[in-house]
């Protein structure tokens, strides 16, 4: 079975049981809504506990739940054709440059991990009708300066 086609299983049985999101990354549990969400989509992995409690909520098989625990191969063909997706593109191509030179002011040469990362979704109430506010926290990683020597830093925090 292809990773595909167990996204494509699991959604069918969501549809079939009405389930919400919500209901199932509480029944999986043990990480952010977000991630868990990804992982029933085929972009993340579960753990091994949270496979187990994900193969218990869908019933599949021993194989299905050990490929929920592979480590998938993420992304999607750019650019996104969805049109709520491509306005994440849209929004960094527009405003990438500028998000980089003040991470750059504040933080140095280096990049924001989407790996050790945190994001929260939530609604905002708005009477002019609800707004999506969206969360992200990843932690900052220099670069590295191979072979730096003499007066030239290590790491390309902000220097001084």
């Amino acid at each position: 079975m292809k990773r595909s086609d167990l996204t494509e299983k699991l959604l069918d049985i969501k549809r079939a049981k009405g389930w919400t999101w919500k209901h199932i990354c509480e029944q999986i549990g043990g990480m952010s809504p977000v991630l868990i969400t990804g992982a029933v989509l085929g972009q993340m992995k579960m753990t091994k506990p949270q496979a187990a409690k994900a193969a218990e909520l869908f019933g599949l098989s021993k194989s299905e739940e050990a490929l929920l625990n592979e480590v998938p191969t993420r992304g999607s063909p750019m650019p996104p054709t969805d049109p709520l997706i491509y306005r994440f593109y849209e929004l960094v191509m527009v405003n990438g440059p500028a998000l980089k030179a003040l991470i750059e002011e504040e933080f140095g040469d280096g990049i924001m991990s989407a790996i050790d990362f945190d994001m929260t979704v939530e609604r905002q109430p708005d009477p002019k009708g609800d707004r999506v506010r969206l969360s992200m926290s990843g932690k900052f990683l220099p670069y590295k300066y191979y072979g730096a020597t003499g007066n030239v830093p290590l790491y390309g925090y902000k220097e001084e």
